[in-house]
């Protein structure tokens, strides 16, 4: 698992029009593995970069599932499912999303470490939410 400093800068843009289509027409992937980021003692940032090459023309979006693992300075240890919303532009190859959270037992009272991001299921549908951002890495 890579961790790196928060020092990015992160392109908001918001797709136009959404259709529903079947879920088994379109199709995303991550390119690599979830990216995390330390932000504070106990709050990290977690990056998904989206493989978006088999979207519909029209874009496609939907919902990450995700679990992580991590780890209290104490040796105490939880695992916690989570969702992130992404959306992926019309006609771009790949696409990012960034999901923000805090791990500790008790607020800030420790430094925790993320051990382990898993992705449990990616959802997709046809068209762009205009009420999901996400950020554009490649457009054709």
């Amino acid at each position: 698992m890579k961790k790196i400093s928060l020092s990015l800068i992160t392109v908001l843009t918001f797709g136009a029009g959404a259709t529903a289509a079947p879920a088994s027409d379109i199709s995303v992937s991550l390119n690599q593995d979830p990216l995390v980021m330390r932000l504070n003692k106990d709050e990290f940032r977690i990056a998904f970069a989206i493989n978006a090459e088999h979207c519909a023309p029209n874009g496609c979006n939907g919902v990450i599932h995700y679990r992580v693992e991590w780890r209290t300075e104490d040796g105490t240890t939880r695992s916690e499912a989570k969702l992130v919303n992404y959306a992926a532009p019309p006609h771009a190859n790949r696409a990012m999303t960034t999901d923000r959270q805090y791990f500790d037992t008790a607020e800030s009272a420790h430094t925790t470490d993320v051990i382990k991001v898993s992705v449990d299921k990616i959802t997709c549908l046809d068209g762009v939410d205009t009420h999901t951002p996400s950020a554009s890495i490649d457009h054709q």
